[in-house]
């Protein structure tokens, strides 16, 4: 595989006792078969975020024990604004293909989906002012075309796409549903939430001229989110996993006021 990629991972600590890594292909049925079938957990984490350039979608596995980590790594592109041929696919089909080969595994006990609240908050609040987000809020399909928010559909489609195909195959699926994560990465690679703030300390606004007031969430709170429902017996459904709402403003004074030297606008 590609171990400039993946080479942090074995640095980790226990990596050289417990990691495997597996090659597989997220639009290839059966690709996950090997890596799940001795699994008593499936964490499937990240949805695909192509660029025109990705021919081929290649995701990377981790095993640690009994319990299956997957998580792809994506060239950076602003998450909201991206083509809907790259998007819409592979979310949906890449997650029906994992899911396809949990259903194979005699061992399996429960899966548990990264979806987004992006699968929840993009709403038209001039209609429904008073609608609160909760777990059983879904964004809406129409304005989310309308806007061309692909990705926020794609997280729409391809969460009520495993909770069907779960429930029609008796798989026990837990959905965690975070907000915009912030917070250090193991790669030397930074994630699109975390090129978007860096984007801020260094005075690049554009990035954040779609997003208005949204929530934030730490990822070892995410971490702790996914574990925590996994070992839960009585966890079911969805889970939105967020930490504070902020709007622009306030995100740009919290930054101001923790960096002061950075050209923050």
């Amino acid at each position: 595989g590609n171990r400039k990629k993946v080479g942090h991972l074995w640095k980790l600590p226990g990596a050289n006792e417990r990691l495997q890594l597996v090659r597989a292909d997220l639009l290839e049925e059966g690709s996950f078969d090997d890596a799940v079938m001795a699994c008593e957990g499936v964490f499937h984490i990240a949805s695909p975020v192509l660029g025109k350039s990705d021919s081929n979608c290649k995701a990377c596995c981790i095993c640690f024990q009994h319990s299956l980590y997957y998580h792809y790594h994506a060239m950076y592109l602003n998450m909201i604004f991206i083509s809907q041929e790259a998007t819409l696919g592979p979310a949906i089909n890449g997650t029906l293909n994992v899911l396809r080969s949990c259903k194979k595994s005699p061992f399996l006990k429960r899966v548990v989906l990264t979806s987004s609240s992006s699968a929840v908050r993009i709403r038209d609040e001039t209609q429904q002012p008073e609608l609160l987000w909760d777990e059983t809020t879904w964004s809406s399909v129409p304005l989310c075309e309308k806007l061309q928010l692909w990705y926020a559909l794609a997280k729409v489609f391809a969460e009520k796409a495993a909770l069907d195909f779960a429930k029609e195959n008796n798989i026990d699926l837990v959905t965690v549903l975070p907000s915009f994560v912030i917070g250090p990465s193991l790669s030397h690679e930074l994630c699109t939430t975390a090129s978007d703030i860096l984007g801020l300390l260094q005075g690049d606004t554009d990035r954040f001229t779609s997003y208005g007031r949204m929530g934030y969430v730490h990822i070892d709170d995410v971490a702790r989110s996914h574990i925590l429902v996994y070992e839960t017996p009585e966890a079911r459904g969805r889970y939105l996993c967020s930490s504070v709402v902020l709007d622009n403003n306030e995100l740009v004074g919290l930054l101001t006021k923790q960096f002061p030297v950075f050209p923050i606008p």
